[in-house]
């Protein structure tokens, strides 16, 4: 791990509060087609209400032939943004990056520095390391209260696009019930991080977004 360095933002997607969803498959052009490319960004409540999940899922649209050969950037680092004094700056991040067929999280830290640029804070306390998932039978690993995964998922994200493309053409007026799910089939690389809530600030609303970051 002596060799992660300095990096500097290529994409980000931002929102904040309690549980959130943001998409952006493939459509920013730094990243377009890339595999730092971030599709969805999820923040919700965990089946243990003491815990928050945080999930950045990327590469977006990736067939089942394709998702056998992908791969996490080991030049990319995922950071889990956390605001918790409402003044839109981190105060905390988590963050990920893979090495050798495993995922390593740091974090939450108080990060050395804020903004577009990122250090690797390897001299965290909190974190942990998970084998990363090559199949469909999912590897979890758990310390200190937090569980950690990573691999390819199938897409979670529902959008029907060609009833969107009829409203935005004035064709229809409306979305079907039930609607045709255009990310039915395709996959995700998926980077999820659990974290006790007790760990970030567990009274009043945070700002969380995700960004990845090339080295």
């Amino acid at each position: 791990m002596k060799n992660l360095k300095r990096i500097s933002k290529i994409g980000v997607i931002a929102i904040a509060c309690t549980f959130i969803i943001a998409a952006d498959h493939i459509d920013a052009p730094a990243v377009q087609g890339g595999n730092s490319d971030i599709t969805d960004f999820y923040a919700f409540q965990g089946k243990n209400t003491d815990n928050l999940v945080f999930v950045a899922n990327l590469q977006g649209l990736l067939s089942p032939s394709a998702t056998s050969s992908a791969t996490f950037d080991e030049n990319v680092l995922v950071e889990f943004n956390i605001d918790n004094t409402g003044d839109h700056v981190e105060d905390l991040v988590i963050q990920a990056i893979p090495r050798d067929g495993k995922m390593y999280f740091f974090g939450p830290i108080v990060p050395s520095q804020t903004g577009i640029n990122s250090t690797v804070e390897i001299s965290s306390t909190v974190g942990g390391v998970v084998d990363i998932t090559t199949g469909s039978n999912a590897i979890v690993a758990t310390k200190n209260g937090m569980s950690f995964f990573a691999g390819p998922r199938d897409d979670p994200f529902f959008m029907d696009f060609a009833q969107y493309s009829a409203i935005i053409g004035g064709t229809s007026t409306s979305f079907n019930s039930p609607g045709a799910d255009t990310f039915a089939g395709t996959n995700v690389m998926s980077i999820v991080v659990e974290v006790p809530k007790s760990m970030i600030g567990e009274s009043g609303t945070i700002n969380t977004w995700v960004e990845s970051k090339r080295k």
